[in-house]
């Protein structure tokens, strides 16, 4: 499985959460997987999008109940993005929507 934490931001919002695309590493995980109705696959194209503390997950963009906005356009991104992204990295909707100008910085760099 590959995992990535990132950071999630929008109009007055802030959220970790952990991305996990389900490439299995070996065979257990791959037989788990298929049964789970995933591919299976090395070119998995979904991703499991999980807030921080089990407060949601989706594995479908569409699938977000609360908040729809900020996590339906964060996670579209995150999937299509997937392979550029590293831990840490910000997810900033309003910039994605072109809402503003520049994207934002983590709120972990604006405490320095």
């Amino acid at each position: 499985m590959e995992v990535k934490c990132l950071e999630i931001r929008d109009a007055g919002t802030f959220m970790p959460v952990i991305a996990i695309r389900p490439v299995p590493v070996n065979e257990e995980q791959r037989y788990l997987l298929l049964r789970d109705g995933y591919s299976g696959a090395a070119d998995e194209h979904c991703i499991i999008l999980i807030k921080t503390q089990c407060r949601g997950v989706a594995y479908d963009p569409y699938d977000w109940p609360e908040n729809p906005r900020t996590m339906h356009h964060a996670h579209k991104w995150i999937a299509k993005q997937w392979a550029l992204l590293s831990d840490g990295d910000v997810i900033d909707v309003e910039f994605l929507l072109e809402e503003t100008a520049k994207p934002k910085i983590s709120e972990r760099l604006e405490r320095l």
